[in-house]
């Protein structure tokens, strides 16, 4: 199984901290080491990093990790390939265009038997499970509204659309449009919100400590979703399996 890191946040934030001890299960502590990628939206643009090598040992994670680039949506991923080989074009985040809007998507879980009917322009480029969801998700949201949606709207077509696929096998995963993260869980996936009053976090996969009450501000606050919780010291929340959360500027909406 592959893990997931997603960051929510009401203003610009750098994914370091929280990355860097990431980036230790994508072969380090972990053996998840059959590719990495990481996705940093900055309005309607984005910076995409994705790389076949284990996040462990790759020069381009530890630049990253050196490198802080903020966002108020960012997607990771550390990869055990089980369907499709490792290669650059199986790795994730993988990105689509909707409405003028990129998309990002990324799975942990394997699907058996899905074989989605995609007969649009959303077509998997590499021979992974998780990109074919993807494509079949950004298929038939195109078909549900002519224009892009509210953030209300848009989840409530992927409760219905979800189990459709979820129905073939664990189907964690995390989708941004750069306006909000939605996180799915099938079997595994936690979450906190860090905001004022802001205390100390100390990684597990790493030993680094940081007190975010002399980096932030009263009004900051980042919502942090991942597979298993980062650090030892905060409250992490687990999602209910088949529960499907939306985050907006670091809340998850009701």
């Amino acid at each position: 199984m592959c893990q997931l890191l997603g960051l929510n946040c009401a203003t610009p934030t750098d994914a370091s901290f929280s990355f860097t001890g990431f980036c230790q299960r994508g072969g380090g502590t972990d053996h998840h080491a059959d590719g990495w990628g990481i996705a940093f939206f900055e309005g309607k643009g984005l910076r995409l990093f994705v790389d076949p090598l284990s996040a462990a040992v790759s020069p381009i994670a530890d630049f990253l990790q050196h490198y802080p680039l903020k966002s108020k949506n960012i997607i990771a991923h550390v990869r055990k390939a089980t369907y499709g080989e490792v290669s650059l074009q199986n790795t994730h985040p993988f990105t689509r265009e909707l409405w003028g809007r990129h998309w990002v998507f990324a799975h942990n879980g394997d699907l058996h038997g899905y074989e989605p009917y995609l007969h649009s322009h959303f077509r998997p480029v590499g021979t992974s499970d998780s990109e074919q969801a993807f494509c079949w998700l950004m298929q038939e949201l195109a078909k549900s509204h002519a224009a892009l949606p509210s953030i209300e709207e848009l989840t409530i077509t992927l409760r219905e659309l979800v189990p459709q696929i979820s129905q073939f096998g664990t189907f964690n995963f995390l989708l941004s449009n750069g306006e909000a993260l939605w996180a799915h869980c099938t079997t595994k996936l936690h979450y906190l919100i860090r905001q004022h009053p802001f205390a100390q976090a100390t990684l597990m996969d790493r030993d680094w400590t940081v007190n975010f009450a002399d980096l932030n501000q009263p009004g900051d606050r980042v919502a942090v979703v991942v597979t298993t919780p980062l650090t030892s010291n905060e409250q992490w929340t687990a999602f209910e399996p088949g529960q499907l959360i939306v985050f907006v500027d670091g809340t998850p909406l009701p």
